[in-house]
């Protein structure tokens, strides 16, 4: 008999993975549906950013939810929605239409925040940096694997079928249909805890108070705003780089330029846990990794991987201006690479810090951590820059606030006390109390 935490790992991996195929399903077919309603490339980083424009809200409304009634009813729920629109979208015959419907199937992005709050039910402390990897690196791999890399050799050029003709109304529709299978199932078969206790405390923990308390938590806030630059990049990145790659290199072949935006999406998807592995590991074997932040291992390790990213997107912008598109590629992979470890390094803080509240915190940091995903496609095809590559470096400049942040509360003598005080008075007690059956 599988062991109860391995099954419901499997479940929420399996959940999040498809979830984030139906989330960026559109990105690989974006040609032919700009040629099919007429669109810009102007209007192409609007459905870009409508892709995620309903994902944070929803995040941050999904992880109290989750919280209250298990995962296993707002897992079920949520595909079930999900998949329905998607299905809707397939038969869309005009631009609001699809757009209205393909916002509603983006609420498969907040399968994330659900699937976090599952695991860390289920994991003891020591390993919930590498089960959340593990969970969160193998779903996002969904928008690699499956939407850029599987999809397009699936439903390809010249593509007709039973159905349809057209190869994306294909791709929309039956993923749709695979996504309310997978929510019966997670219904009938997910467990919501590991323990009657430990069900009982984490329901116990939800209300309104509670939720302002930890919102306003300096550690909240800050890992949410590092979110955004992590995150909320991978986001904006898997729903732009298929255009990118097309559009700055005149890579025509959409096969070609969907596997090309693949590789960033394998990397920041599947290295994931090395990211929550590593947070484990130094907070295991109390090693300091930077001479700043002394004592605070976990912190040490994301800061590090916050100046990498900040870093990378210099060079992916460097990389383009060479014109070399294998170039480009592999400073997307870099880019890919520093996403993984940070999400995964801030997500290992999370379950952490306020145990408890893992559902409500995930919410937090995940529904804003989600909102860069609209707000980078903006930057990126801005039409004042004076090309493709130049946004990149732009939205590199904009993260150096969020360092200086995170540089702050970092410091011991705040990040010891960071899921107690906050940017506001104290609401509702503490989130960070000690699981009663851990």
């Amino acid at each position: 008999m599988i062991d109860g935490k391995w099954k419901n790992l499997a479940l929420a991996t399996v959940m999040f993975n498809l979830g984030f195929v139906i989330w960026f399903s559109f990105a690989p077919f974006t040609g032919v549906i700009a040629d099919e309603f007429g669109l810009s490339m102007a209007q192409l980083g609007i459905v870009s950013s409508a892709a995620v424009i309903a994902v944070p809200l929803g995040r941050i409304l999904v992880g109290p939810l989750t919280d209250r009634f298990g995962a296993p009813v707002t897992a079920g729920g949520t595909m079930i929605l999900v998949g329905g629109f998607s299905i809707v979208s397939a038969f869309a015959q005009t631009y609001e239409v699809f757009t209205a419907s393909r916002i509603v199937a983006s609420l498969a992005g907040i399968t994330f925040v659900i699937g976090i709050q599952h695991v860390s039910e289920w994991f003891e402390a020591e390993e919930l940096g590498t089960a959340e990897g593990i969970f969160a690196g193998i779903g996002n791999a969904g928008a690699g694997l499956g939407a850029y890399f599987t999809l397009p050799r699936l439903f390809g050029e010249g593509y007709s079928g039973p159905l349809f003709a057209a190869n994306w109304r294909a791709a929309f529709f039956y993923t749709g249909a695979l996504a309310v299978v997978v929510g019966v199932c997670y219904f009938v078969f997910g467990d919501a805890a590991k323990s009657d206790q430990k069900r009982q405390a984490t329901k116990d923990s939800v209300s309104l108070d509670q939720w302002l308390h930890i919102a306003t938590r300096y550690g909240a806030v800050v890992l949410s705003v590092a979110y955004v630059m992590t995150f909320g990049l991978e986001l904006a990145m898997n729903g732009w780089l298929g255009t990118y790659y097309r559009e700055a290199f005149g890579q025509s072949d959409i096969v070609i330029a969907a596997t090309f935006a693949a590789t960033f999406s394998i990397a920041a998807g599947l290295l994931r846990p090395i990211g929550g592995y590593v947070s484990d590991l130094v907070a295991r074997k109390e090693k300091d990794i930077l001479p700043w932040f002394p004592g605070r291992y976990r912190e040490q390790w994301t800061f590090a991987t916050l100046v990498f990213v900040v870093c990378a997107m210099v060079g992916m912008t460097a990389a383009g201006l060479t014109g070399n598109i294998y170039v480009a590629v592999v400073a997307g992979f870099v880019v890919g690479l520093g996403c993984a470890f940070a999400e995964g390094a801030i997500f290992a803080q999370v379950p952490a810090m306020f145990p408890n509240s893992s559902g409500t915190v995930a919410g937090v940091v995940g529904g804003i951590g989600s909102s860069g995903g609209s707000i980078y496609p903006l930057i990126f095809a801005a039409p004042f820059l004076p090309n493709l590559h130049v946004g990149y470096a732009v939205v590199a400049v904009t993260m150096i606030p969020i360092l200086a942040l995170c540089s702050w509360v970092f410091q011991p003598h705040v990040a010891e006390r960071a899921a107690e005080d906050g940017f506001v008075a104290a609401t509702g007690g503490s989130a960070s109390r000690t699981p009663t059956d851990d």
